[in-house]
């Protein structure tokens, strides 16, 4: 993750979401906030300080694996 700059996400994060947020019907929340759409996540993962926005993306992907089963 060392390769993207601070105000951006990475690569493999950005896969990752636009995985997670495709055709979702039910939302992922995060800190009291429901996100139904990527662009969404993403304004919402940017707005935050770096330490922030890691423990939100591990939370968000945490749910899809939860999704999945």
């Amino acid at each position: 993750m060392a390769d993207a700059a601070p105000d951006e996400l990475t690569r493999p994060q950005k896969r990752v979401l636009k995985r997670l947020y495709n055709g979702r019907t039910i939302p992922v929340i995060v800190e009291q906030t429901p996100f139904l759409t990527y662009r969404d996540a993403t304004r919402f993962l940017l707005a935050l300080p770096r330490d922030a926005r890691e423990a939100a993306y591990a939370v968000m992907k945490a749910q899809e694996k939860e999704d999945r089963r």
